[in-house]
């Protein structure tokens, strides 16, 4: 299991024990449940310490020990897996030290760079790692935390094909039938660890019941296997019971046919009717006995027939049953091939609406970025004529205040004139009585004459 997970570690540079458990399992413990195999693979990483953990992850230590650095340095010298027992032999026969040549097989386990091979020997974990061992789905995650931004699917081809040929097509049906290959952008895939552990949980739980599911339908049919075997059982019974029935008739006619021979006898033999009186009451006891006797035995093989004949109903019942079960476990069969399809096409929406939601709520902020400039904006203007509005309203407020005045003014203005007026109308009146005296119009007329010779020179 150690060099198992070596090569594993090598190849893939960090993993969790959830996911380095299928592997081992492939490899080796195939008659293990995968808790067990997942409990044995968490405790030979704790007990090598060529394992370092990383929070999950688990890594595979390529420094290695002091001890062996002789030894990796002649794997590289020779460039193929040596035997470590003939090494041993060859440095013994020229009189060295072995320990000081070689290091011990238990420091050669805890090395992360050694892994042992077939039948004693050892070489360089990077000999043993073969990518053909791995299947697609595997070198694509692989590929996949190479590179974690993403990769095009001509791109990874290009990858695995370092690994092995691989066409375009049957990376992109790995790529779409598992849930945890996810496409970015146009022609962008990525891998996804925990979308990748809920999917083998899931799968885990699945297989799970559909065990159970086995198990139960097992049970059912052995139980119903049972209960056909009772009611064979049960219908030789009520066989035999009609059996022995037939025989209680036969011997039942057998002795009607004595009880009417004696009857002739006791008719040619009247004399001797006395004397065979008590053996002919005997008989008809003893007859009465077995009449009695067929009368219960034919009541049981009713009862038996009866019986039977609910046994052959509850048959058909059964296998009416059983055809109803094999049918609705077809229908649940092809309802989960539907479900499995509708589960795939929810994911596809669900990435779709996830994309639109993103959009969405991206072109939304720049709506309420922009809303909120725009808002900014109107309170300043509003601000700004709100404060026009109020000097406006200040400067109508004084002029107001000066008009009131000017109104008041003029109303007394008016009304002064309007005393002024009512004054010289009267003093016209006095002078109009003054000016009807003929004199005064003479001297007027005079006056005016003059005014026409003479008139004044302007100054």
């Amino acid at each position: 299991m150690t060099d198992v997970l070596k090569k594993t570690l090598f190849f893939f540079e960090s993993l969790t024990v959830p996911e380095l458990t299928p592997y081992v399992h492939r490899k080796m413990l195939k008659d293990y449940s995968l808790p067990q195999v997942e409990e044995k693979v968490n405790l030979c990483l704790s007990q090598h310490p060529c394992f370092s953990q990383d929070k999950d992850n688990w890594h595979l230590n390529l420094e290695g020990l002091r001890e062996n650095d002789q030894f990796y340095s002649l794997l590289l010298k020779k460039g193929q897996p040596q035997n470590l027992r003939e090494l041993t032999k060859r440095a013994n026969n020229r009189k060295r030290k072995t320990k000081s040549l070689l290091a011990e097989e238990v420091l050669l386990i805890s090395d992360g760079r050694l892994v042992q091979l077939d039948n004693g020997y050892w070489g360089l974990t990077e000999w043993a790692v073969e990518a053909n061992h791995y299947s697609l789905k595997h070198l694509l995650v692989k590929a996949m935390k190479m590179h974690p931004g993403g990769l095009s699917i001509q791109q990874i081809q290009d990858v695995i094909n370092s690994w092995r040929s691989t066409e375009t097509k049957t990376i992109e049906g790995v790529l779409r039938k598992f849930p945890y290959f996810e496409l970015v952008g146009e022609e962008v895939w990525s891998y996804n660890p925990t979308a990748h552990l809920l999917y083998e949980h899931i799968l885990r739980r699945f297989l799970n019941l559909i065990g159970k599911q086995k198990l139960r339908w097992r049970q059912d049919r052995s139980r119903w296997k049972d209960k056909i075997e009772s009611m064979q059982s049960s219908l030789r019974e009520a066989v035999s019971g009609q059996r022995e029935v037939a025989a209680a008739l036969a011997e039942k006619m057998e002795l009607a046919g004595q009880h009417d021979y004696l009857l002739t006898q006791m008719a040619e033999k009247d004399l001797l009717l006395s004397l065979r009186k008590r053996e002919i009451l005997r008989y008809r006891e003893h007859i009465k006995k077995l009449e009695s006797k067929s009368n219960c035995i034919l009541y049981q093989c009713r009862l038996w027939v009866k019986k039977a004949r609910d046994t052959q109903e509850d048959l058909v019942k059964m296998k009416v049953l059983l055809l109803k079960n094999q049918n609705s476990q077809e229908a649940l069969f092809i309802k989960l091939q539907q479900y499995k399809g509708k589960d795939r096409e929810n994911k596809s929406n669900l990435r779709e609406l996830k994309e639109n939601h993103a959009t969405k709520v991206a072109e939304l902020q720049t709506e309420i970025v922009e809303l909120k400039q725009k808002l900014e904006r109107e309170r300043a203007a509003a601000l700004l004529e709100e404060r026009r509005m109020m000097e406006e309203i200040s400067k109508l407020s004084s002029d107001l205040k000066k008009v009131l005045r000017a109104e008041e003014e003029h109303q007394r203005a008016q009304f002064m004139a309007k005393q002024e007026l009512a004054a010289t109308k009267d003093g016209f009146k006095v002078l109009e009585e003054k000016l009807k005296n003929p004199l005064v119009k003479l001297i007027i007329s005079i006056s005016s004459l003059f005014k026409r010779r003479y008139p004044r020179k302007p100054v």
